[in-house]
C-alpha cells in the first residue's frame, strides 16, 4: 500500500485533485484537516489517500503517477 498527502489551497482546484486521485483508484484515508495560512490569507486544506499496488514500495516512486 502507498499514502499520498493530497495539499492545496481550499478552492474547486483542490476538490479536482481529490478527484482525480480517486478515480484513478485511490482511496480516502481519514477526515481532510483545514488551517489557516497566516501569511497567504487563505485557507488549506489536505487529505491523505491510499492506494493498493503490486510493485514494492520504493523511495524513488513517482506517487501520483501510480
Amino acid at each position: 500500500m502507498i499514502y499520498r498527502l493530497l495539499t492545496g489551497e481550499d478552492t474547486s482546484a483542490f476538490c479536482h485533485k481529490v478527484s482525480e486521485a480517486l478515480s484513478k483508484g485511490w482511496a480516502l484515508h481519514g477526515s481532510p484537516a483545514y488551517a489557516w495560512d497566516h501569511a497567504a490569507g487563505v485557507m488549506r486544506c489536505a487529505q491523505a489517500v491510499t492506494k493498493e499496488v503490486d510493485a514494492p514500495y520504493a523511495p524513488d516512486m513517482k506517487l501520483g503517477q501510480q
